[in-house]
Parts: structure tokens; C-alpha cells; sequence
């Protein structure tokens, strides 16, 4: 694939990742969904394994952003190791390729965890199982989250 083409399947991830996170929530998911329509690659089964990853871990804040969980998922499922090959080392190549995604979005957004994100787009943090900060939330983040997804998706099509 040439460049041009790689960077046309790269913003035709981050427009539908951004789309979807801003439509249906769940960050991991639409990052997942926007690299399987546009590259391949992601079954509907690791897709549906993602939904639990959404804000920070089962909407506890508490852990890593769903975005970069999600990123952190497609590349394990191009270059992870396999099941077959557990027995046969650490495949420290997937790893390389996640710490790389890891510091670039920690550079980018001030964090990695969902709590960190929340304090760096609103100016404060939430608990997400409560509706009415959940709703206070998602009126004071805006795009930003859905910004984050869509890089996320946008990166792992352009290194990949």
C-alpha cells in the first residue's frame, strides 16, 4: 500500500472512530469497528471483548483510557503472540510497537489513564456510573474523547 493510500484509509479510520465513539460511547469498541471496516484484521468477537475496556475499565476512571486500550488491542491482534507460540518467548516486537503507542498518547492528550483525560478536557473528574455526572461529563468533554479515539485509529492505520 502507498503512502497516499495509507493516509487516506488513516483519516477514513479517525472519521468513523470519531464518529462512533460520539454516537454509540464506548472508545475501545470504536476504534476496533472503525480498523476492522477499514483495514481488516479485527473479528466482531474482539470487538464485542473491548466493551468492558470503556472508561478506564468498566467506567471506574480508574484505568487506561478505552481509546489507547483499544489501540493497544489492534496491535496486539496483528502482532501479537499467538496462542500456539506462548511457549516461544515474549514477542517483545508487539510490545515495542504498544510502549511506542503508550508514550505517543501519553505526549499527546497528558495522560493515559481515563481519569488523567477527564482532568486534561474538563478540568475535573466523574463518576461515570452516575447519570447525572455521566451527563455532566459528556456535555463538558465535547469532542475531545472522541478526538482521542479517532487519533488512536488514525495512528495505528498510518504504523501499520
Amino acid at each position: 500500500m502507498d503512502t497516499e493510500d495509507k493516509k487516506a484509509l488513516a483519516e477514513q479510520a479517525y472519521r468513523k472512530a470519531a464518529d462512533y465513539e460520539q454516537r454509540y460511547g464506548s472508545c475501545p469498541q470504536c476504534i476496533l469497528r472503525a480498523v476492522q471496516e477499514t483495514v481488516g484484521g479485527i473479528d466482531d468477537a474482539t470487538i464485542k471483548a473491548a466493551h468492558g475496556l470503556a472508561g478506564g475499565g468498566g467506567l471506574s476512571g480508574e484505568g487506561t483510557c478505552g481509546a489507547l486500550a483499544g489501540g493497544l488491542l489492534v496491535l496486539s491482534a496483528r502482532f501479537g503472540r499467538d496462542r500456539e507460540n506462548m511457549d516461544k518467548g515474549r514477542n517483545l516486537n508487539n510490545f515495542r510497537k504498544c510502549e511506542e503507542l503508550v508514550a505517543r498518547f501519553r505526549t499527546t492528550f497528558g495522560g493515559t489513564l481515563c481519569r488523567e483525560l477527564q482532568q486534561q478536557f474538563t478540568g475535573r473528574t466523574y463518576n461515570l456510573w452516575s447519570a447525572d455526572e455521566y451527563a455532566a461529563f459528556n456535555a463538558a468533554r465535547g469532542e475531545q474523547c472522541a478526538n482521542a479515539t479517532g487519533m488512536v485509529a488514525r495512528w495505528i492505520i498510518e504504523d501499520v
